[in-house]
């Protein structure tokens, strides 16, 4: 299914926002220069702060989208930020007539100072599944050609998917518009200014998100993500920032185990919650069966459909922490680009080392490969897990009662990390975050509703302490190794 542009959409053009209107006349300027994923590759090697690395592409990314044979990883090293802003967002439809003025005002000021640099746009697919695809559209500076190709690396270039998406109904849902502009600054109180002034304007009834004073990639990356998960809210899914993979158990050597047949698991927890490590892991430390098969949908975004029972996918990349990856590790062979990542010369080749050595949250996107085998779609989830940093928790705890589940879910405890930027004092306190979901935009209930509609199917909810429990104190804990919580995991 695709979405519609603003004329198929709007049967009454006065009820589109102002700022989609804002945005979508930017958008389409005529000085506004159209770039594929292979000018944007040029574009971005000459972008101040990126550097290119002697780390091939991955190859066969790069015979896909027809990149130089000899294409090399590059890597963008960013300032004083290096995660994402939560405290930028300002929500347009929650704000009252006077405060949506000053954003509308503050949004066209933005783009007449953006016109003053050259301007690119790219277009991309959001959703690998024909059944669910949006079109999403970037504008953005030739000075921000690093993040535009980030961008069209996540998602799909529009080009590699547009037989399939033109094939596909049409669903009752706007283009998604991203607007970036980097070099915005303001002393405007009423914006936030944590390292530098930043706002994220939020604009999900309208499908916009706008990136003012912002370099790090997460933020387009996420901002596009939250408006593919409320979108797909809207037509009633549930969104879900988590992972999935569905196990075989009929291909098991034993023959004990064929009666369990394909049953997929997912996971739900902010970053460094262990989301990547439960979904990718390869065979659970060893303890699935001998000859079990594996296929993974997605580690961090996918959709439930309610209504026929199957998961979504909206990405064919992963944007991974390297935090533990050296670097001899294997996954660096899928890399496509790197972010805030040490560079070292060895032996003439100038080398990236992951580890977190230059600064926090590094990052890299890899191809899908990097998870074996990997589909588009995969079976409604038949257990699911909340990741929690509360150290007064067990290991593992199965939530019986689907409305205790549900609850659990939405009064998930966590803990913030460098992945965001956030007050050093932020770090250490424990939070409540909804079904592990900062991204989302959208009232509450209709995350409870549909998770609600996913334990009506049968589905079983635990919980994992992904942070350790208490020895002593809550400073001084028992560690829970991955291991053993992969364990867990293949017993469920």
């Amino acid at each position: 299914m695709a979405s519609k542009s603003s004329v198929e959409y709007y049967s009454n053009i006065k009820e589109m926002s102002p700022i989609r209107a804002i945005a979508e006349t930017l958008m389409n300027n005529h000085l506004v220069r159209k770039v594929d994923i292979r000018e944007a590759y040029e574009l971005a090697k000459n972008q101040p702060g990126v550097s290119v690395t002697d780390l091939p592409m991955y190859p066969e990314f790069v015979k896909l989208h027809n990149l130089p044979a000899d294409a090399k990883v590059i890597n963008d090293c960013h300032g004083n930020i290096v995660g994402r802003t939560a405290k930028a967002r300002r929500f347009y439809h929650r704000l009252s007539p006077s405060l949506k003025n000053k954003l509308e005002s503050d949004f066209r000021e933005a783009v007449w100072q953006m016109q003053h640099y050259p301007l690119i746009k790219a277009e991309a697919v959001l959703g690998m599944d024909k059944d669910l695809m949006l079109k999403a559209t970037f504008v953005t500076t030739e000075s921000d050609a690093a993040n535009l190709f980030f961008w069209l690396l996540n998602f799909a270039p529009y080009e590699s998917l547009k037989e399939e998406y033109e094939a596909s109904p049409k669903l009752p849902i706007q283009d998604i518009i991203l607007v970036a502009f980097n070099e915005w600054t303001c002393d405007d109180d009423f914006y936030n200014n944590v390292g530098a002034p930043q706002l994220a304007l939020v604009d999900e009834k309208h499908n916009v998100m706008v990136n003012l004073g912002m370099r790090y990639f997460g933020e387009r990356k996420k901002g596009t993500l939250t408006m593919a998960w409320t979108s797909g809210i809207r037509i009633g899914m549930a969104a879900c920032h988590g992972g999935i993979k569905e196990i075989d158990f009929s291909t098991c050597v034993n023959p004990e185990y064929h009666k369990l047949g394909k049953r997929s698991i997912a996971f739900y927890g902010l970053s460094g919650t262990g989301k990547s490590s439960h979904t990718n892991n390869a065979d659970n430390a060893g303890t699935l069966p001998e000859g079990f098969s594996k296929v993974v949908l997605h580690d961090d975004a996918f959709q439930i459909d309610l209504e026929n029972k199957l998961c979504r996918v909206w990405e064919p990349t992963l944007f991974d922490k390297t935090d533990s990856r050296t670097v001899d590790h294997p996954d660096w062979k899928y890399t496509l680009a790197l972010m805030n990542h040490t560079v070292l010369d060895v032996n003439g080749k100038l080398i990236p080392y992951g580890q977190d050595i230059r600064n926090s949250n590094g990052r890299a996107l890899f191809d899908r490969s990097l998870l074996g085998k990997y589909v588009n779609r995969c079976a409604f989830p038949k257990a699911l897990v909340w990741l929690m940093k509360d150290s007064i928790l067990p290991p593992a705890l199965k939530l019986e009662d689907k409305y205790l589940a549900i609850a659990m879910g939405a009064a998930l405890m966590t803990q913030r990390n460098r992945a965001e930027n956030v007050a050093e004092e932020e770090l250490n306190k424990l939070v409540f975050e909804p079904f592990a979901n900062p991204f989302r935009v959208y009232e509450l209930y209709r995350d409870v509703e549909a998770f609600l509609k996913v334990a009506d199917t049968g589905a079983d909810f635990y919980c994992f302490n992904s942070r350790g429990y208490w020895r002593e104190s809550d400073d001084i804990l028992e560690p829970i190794p991955l291991n053993t919580s992969l364990t867990l995991q293949t017993a469920i």
